[in-house]
């Protein structure tokens, strides 16, 4: 854990979103964060999909971030068609 500096109108802005959203600042700042790395990960999804991701992760109970990989991933290959058994 470290300490990150932002500048004070970032801090008011966090400070605002807080006291709506019912959350402690850090708890804001960590939930723009989740959001902003994902969206730039995944800049295909929009916010909705994101929260979305989340929300599946955390009723899963996958605390980490390690279902980005497995969510997102390309779809599989077409399976092989299915060998002749020889006689």
């Amino acid at each position: 854990m470290g300490i990150v500096k932002i500048s004070d109108l970032m801090h008011d802005n966090l400070r605002s979103a807080s006291d709506a959203l019912s959350r402690s600042i850090n708890a804001q700042a960590e939930h723009w964060m989740r959001i902003g790395m994902l969206s730039e990960l995944h800049p295909d999804l929009c916010h909705g999909d994101i929260c979305q991701l989340l929300m599946r992760a955390r009723q899963a109970g996958d605390q980490s971030l390690a279902f980005f990989t497995q969510e997102l991933a390309p779809p599989p290959a077409a399976p092989k068609p299915a060998r002749k058994a020889l006689r």
